[in-house]
């Protein structure tokens, strides 16, 4: 017995091999670490979405001069599950009386939806600065085209994002067709039927100056600046979530990432030509990290749906999965996934959940936010217009939860 027991202590179990399970997209955005402030941005801007397609749908509506533009309850309701309102039109509309107007059409014989006088107050003011800005567009579209390989885009993703730039309604006239000298729409030989917006005009490469670079030298011109001036020639500005543990090998790794060369979002690069190496693979996603950092700078508000970035994507040269690429780089994207949409943040373009440096078309859509926020409260007492938003210390305002998150 002895014997067998030491045979026993003696023999070794065969070795078991653990393969690493491979994390899945969806696995990697839900392990991402939570940043508060953009989580509870991104709660109200997933009602302030529904707000804004109704309101698209209301003034996109043709009615005689004299009455304002209004849809009808019916063809909202018929539309309630493509703009995501799970208890339809009627129900959400209730909630903002201060944006939306329920009344009884006296023709129709059916109840009608239109804005209120302080809705249609504010979507003239955003109209008013938009075209106050149209030199800034001008250029936002230029900077826009000279990221591209070809210096081209089409110019339906154009219209994806055309809102996000801060663009009018009808820019093909009165920002393309004008500026003639600078654009031109030719048609696509690969695609029928679709048309390509072409950078014609020449521009200087000294005037196409990168947000992260205008960074760096303000970096470098502080009295007080400790870092050393070669570290930062090739870095991005690290905001990371509160709470987040960086490990001693997650900072050298960003360390050595920031020190990476790369080829800047308005410099010419080779995509024909593939770099398989570790070195060459890392320049090409920071070229690509430059060219979204970019992109989201010339945002009216820093943020934009990930799936309008993927239109871009080819026409960039980013061979790259943008939604990986964000969450591969907390501290400059933060990715929220609220409201049936996947939306991504500049971080060092927000502090307590406000733009450090607002614009005028921001500040217009924040008065809209504002509404959203304020709900059904301020018509109790009789008044019939808002009466104001507090903001607490977030800058968001303090209230308690309503049914209107409910959507």
């Amino acid at each position: 017995m002895l014997t067998h027991l030491l045979q026993k202590l003696n023999h070794k179990p065969p070795t078991t091999v653990f393969l690493r399970r491979k994390t899945t997209s969806a696995e990697y955005v839900a392990s991402r670490n939570r940043d508060p402030t953009f989580e509870k941005l991104m709660d109200k801007y997933k009602n302030l979405f529904k707000v804004i397609a109704i309101q698209d749908l209301i003034l996109g509506t043709t009615t005689n001069a004299a009455a304002p533009p209004a849809v009808s309850l019916d063809f909202l309701n018929r539309l309630s599950q493509r703009l995501h309102l799970n208890r339809g039109a009627t129900h959400f509309l209730r909630k903002y009386p201060h944006i939306f107007n329920i009344f009884h059409h006296p023709i129709k014989l059916q109840p009608y939806c239109t804005l209120t006088e302080t809705a249609l107050k504010i979507t003239q003011h955003e109209a008013t600065a938009i075209n106050a800005t149209l030199p800034l567009v001008v250029t936002r579209l230029v900077r826009l085209l000279s990221m591209s390989v070809t210096k081209s885009l089409p110019l339906r993703a154009i219209f994806k994002v055309f809102r996000e730039l801060g663009l009018p309604d009808d820019f093909e006239e009165s920002v393309i067709l004008k500026k003639s000298d600078l654009f031109a729409l030719v048609d696509s030989g690969n695609e029928p039927n679709t048309h390509l917006l072409k950078l014609v005009g020449d521009i200087p490469k000294g005037e196409l100056v990168a947000a992260v670079d205008n960074w760096r030298v303000v970096e470098c011109c502080k009295e007080d600046c400790g870092v050393d001036r070669n570290e930062i020639l090739y870095s991005f500005k690290h905001c990371y979530p509160p709470g987040m543990k960086l490990k001693r090998s997650f900072k050298a790794k960003v360390k050595e990432w920031q020190q990476l060369k790369y080829v800047g979002p308005y410099e010419a690069v080779d995509i024909g030509k593939k770099r398989k190496n570790k070195i060459g693979m890392m320049e090409m996603e920071k070229r690509a990290v430059g060219i979204v950092h970019e992109f989201l700078s010339l945002t009216v508000e820093k943020m934009v749906e990930v799936e309008k970035i993927s239109h871009f994507r080819k026409w960039f040269g980013i061979d790259l999965n943008v939604r990986d690429l964000f969450l591969d780089h907390p501290g400059i994207f933060y990715l929220s996934t609220k409201g049936y949409r996947h939306t991504v943040f500049l971080r060092e373009a927000y502090e307590r959940g406000c733009l450090i440096e607002p614009n005028a078309v921001y500040e217009a859509r924040r008065k809209l936010l504002d509404l959203v926020i304020l709900g059904r409260r301020g018509l109790s007492r009789g008044h019939s217009e808002p009466t104001g938003v507090n903001q607490g210390e977030d800058g968001f305002t303090e209230e308690l939860k309503t049914d209107s998150d409910e959507d």
